[in-house]
């Protein structure tokens, strides 16, 4: 009898520790069963999270090209007006303190010349190595001329008008070559002096480029 309690208490023993292992075994493997469905939800999470960053990123740049287009149509939009060429140039001088004697004069030495030919031959007169033919009784110079002068003060102003009409030829674009110098002094308002015996000299001055080979109406 005492045997066979003894193999019984072993037996129930033995089915305990089976027990155990089972209930162990079960927990294991839920305990892994439950890691597995934590690590696909990160996983989940992370792939969700990458696609909204690169969502993002492509809103980005779509936004970046719209705002490129719209730049670019602003600019496109935004143009120069294009209206027909100027072909020509013009430079007025109001109330220039020289002699309008003077002015005709250096008016029909440039009259008909090249802008560049033109500033040449005044700064030699500025430099006293040619003269203006001018009329009246006036001493004889050297040259193809009977008499003439250096008007400085009116060669100087008309060099400073001349440089301010290329530039504004330049800007039109015209062709220096193709155009040619007519120009027009006239008598300007005269104040008088410190009390008031003579008059101030005073001239105003037009300056033009004109194309080659067409009269004036």
């Amino acid at each position: 009898m005492n045997k066979m309690t003894e193999q019984k208490e072993i037996d129930s023993q033995r089915l305990d520790e089976v027990k155990g292992n089972k209930l162990l075994e079960e927990v294991k493997a839920t305990e892994d069963i439950k890691k597995m469905e934590n690590k696909n939800l990160n996983d989940k999470k992370k792939e969700e999270k990458m696609d909204k960053d690169i969502g993002n990123v492509k809103n980005e740049k779509v936004n970046e090209k719209s705002k490129d287009d719209k730049n670019i149509k602003k600019k496109e939009k935004i143009k120069p007006p294009t209206g027909p060429k100027k072909s020509e140039a013009v430079v007025n001088g109001r109330d220039l303190r020289i002699s309008t004697k003077h002015s005709v004069a250096v008016c029909n030495f440039i009259k008909n010349k090249n802008i560049d030919d033109a500033l040449a031959r005044l700064e030699e007169v500025s430099k006293m190595k040619r003269a203006i033919p001018m009329r009246g009784e006036i001493p004889h110079r050297k040259g193809k001329m009977m008499s003439g002068r250096y008007p400085l003060n009116a060669v100087k102003a008309f060099m400073i008008l001349l440089k301010s009409l290329k530039a504004n030829a330049i800007n039109h674009e015209l062709e220096l070559e193709k155009v040619k110098l007519s120009c027009m002094a006239n008598v300007a308002s005269r104040p008088m002096k410190r009390h008031g015996q003579r008059k101030h000299k005073r001239s105003h001055v037009q300056i033009k480029l004109t194309p080659m080979g067409v009269k004036k109406k």
